[in-house]
């Protein structure tokens, strides 16, 4: 651990604060705050005895936190102030550094950064251009990781396929020396199965590989969301030391129809690309942890975690500067509300998601000696929409319908926000370690109906979040930490 300095008179993060809703009234014990736009749950709809016996510290929880500015000034800070914070850049470690200041100025205790090496590449200027049957310019934005071009560019044909079965199908016969375009597009957002995330990103991630295999030249992928104003989306890309590493860029999903269209009418089109990414030496970053240590058991632990770094365009806003903060401001609730749980609350901002999970390995790495202590870990990744509930992720399949009931259990305290929807699901790519390592993992599920309109582009910017969500998932998180920490037996004990 790298120790912090004095503790500073006040944290950084004083910008402009959006114009909140009136607040909330605290309520007094036993009553349900009534909350403007949420639908109120009365006392006594959920009786059961773990309910019973914290309905009136969550009332508190949820009041206080709907009534608390300071995850909003946070945000406005890190956005505003910092901007985009990809692994190895000097706005990340700005960022670790209002990180520590703002959370021992929270009055949190053993905050401290821990070193974590994060892969350092560097995106430079890039460009595209369809060449013929028409001449139209491209919007594109290079994959994390993606190799240079020449200063000259790598113009070819281009074959355009759906999926990897067509790829295979065409073989190298259709495709060494040309530029493949993947063109999957993303199914539309279902409230119930979510946004068709993982049935796409797949080109992103191995497309070039998969491309460089058959001869390919160069890879261009449809960007990875349903709705798009010729926006291109980035991400990272994963290349394989047997394969030559080929250029590789996102394409807007409206260029993308464009080339298809041209293709499919028996046109040739003809596309030129530029690329100057390169990849310098590993950075030095850190993951940044602070706690509220508990009364009974400070032993074990209960983390609430988010990732500090994004990617290099926008702000970082929705992924994940909201998870950020509240996380940050969960644990600044509980504490201004002197509250103290049995166990620890451990908030773990992790570095480098984006492009390596450096920062997740680390972690679990660093404190393998004491992970058999971690009770449960929760995470916030996917933006600071309107709360739903919570994903519960549990690897012992004997374990997982008892311990998905008790967060259901637990959930039901957050009727006052509607956040009550608990599911068995994915917890968090940052705490995946953890959750095979047998802790039950839990994901802050929002609505996601808009999140992938906006992710890995320029436009992941403050505007895009709503000040009431960002409340509201802090009462959520502060709500759920809050139990996990306290009650009498372990989340995954009989």
């Amino acid at each position: 651990m790298i120790a912090c300095g004095p503790r500073p008179a006040a944290a950084p993060g004083a910008g402009p604060v959006a114009a909140a809703k009136p607040a909330p009234v605290p309520a007094q014990a036993g009553a349900v705050t009534p909350v403007a736009g949420v639908r109120p749950v009365s006392p006594g709809l959920f009786p059961t005895p773990l309910v019973d016996e914290y309905r009136e510290v969550a009332d508190r929880i949820i009041a206080a936190a709907l009534s608390d500015q300071g995850a909003w000034k946070k945000l406005s800070y890190l956005t505003d102030k910092i901007g985009p914070r990809l692994s190895g850049s000097a706005n990340l470690e700005r960022a670790v550094a209002w990180a520590l200041s703002a959370l021992q100025a929270d009055g949190h205790v053993n905050v401290a950064a821990e070193k974590v090496m994060v892969p350092h590449w560097v995106r430079g200027e890039e460009s595209g251009a369809v060449l013929g049957p028409v001449e139209r310019d491209l919007f594109v934005l290079g994959l994390g990781g993606t190799v240079a071009t020449t200063r000259a560019g790598v113009t070819g044909d281009v074959v355009v396929v759906r999926d990897f079965a067509e790829l295979e199908r065409l073989g190298e016969a259709a495709v060494k020396g040309k530029i493949v375009l993947f063109n999957a597009a993303m199914p539309a957002y279902d409230r119930d199965e979510g946004a068709g995330y993982g049935q796409t990103v797949r080109y992103r991630s191995t497309g070039p590989v998969a491309a460089a295999r058959l001869g390919a030249i160069a890879v261009m992928v449809r960007s990875v969301t349903a709705h798009s104003l010729r926006s291109p989306h980035t991400g990272a890309t994963r290349y394989d030391d047997a394969v030559r590493r080929i250029p590789a860029v996102a394409v807007s999903t409206e260029d993308a129809d464009l080339m298809a269209r041209l293709a499919a009418a028996g046109e040739r089109v003809r596309v030129r690309l530029r690329t100057s990414g390169r990849v310098l030496p590993d950075a030095e970053s850190a993951n940044v942890v602070a706690e509220l240590r508990g009364r009974e058991r400070p032993g074990e632990i209960v983390v609430i975690g988010a990732h500090l770094d994004s990617w290099d365009v926008g702000q970082g806003a929705h992924d994940d500067g909201t998870g950020v903060v509240i996380m940050m401001q969960a644990l600044t609730v509980l504490r201004n509300l002197g509250l103290q749980p049995r166990r620890t609350i451990r908030v773990v901002l992790f570095t480098n998601e984006e492009n390596g999970l450096r920062g997740a390995l680390a972690y679990a790495r660093d404190h393998d000696d004491e992970i058999g202590l971690h009770v449960a870990a929760l995470e916030s990744d996917s933006g600071g929409f309107d709360p739903r509930g919570f994903q519960v992720e549990v690897q012992d399949a004997a374990e997982r319908d008892a311990v998905v009931a008790r967060v259901r259990d637990i959930a039901s305290l957050l009727g006052p926000i509607d956040a009550t929807e608990v599911k068995a699901g994915f917890g968090g790519a940052d705490i995946m370690p953890l959750a095979r390592a047998g802790v039950p993992a839990l994901g802050l599920w929002v609505e996601g109906e808009t999140y992938f309109d906006y992710h890995h582009t320029h436009a992941d910017t403050l505007d895009k979040v709503d000040e009431t969500d960002l409340r509201e998932n802090v009462a959520a998180v502060a709500v759920l930490a809050y139990v996990l920490a306290d009650m009498p037996t372990a989340l995954a004990d009989d």
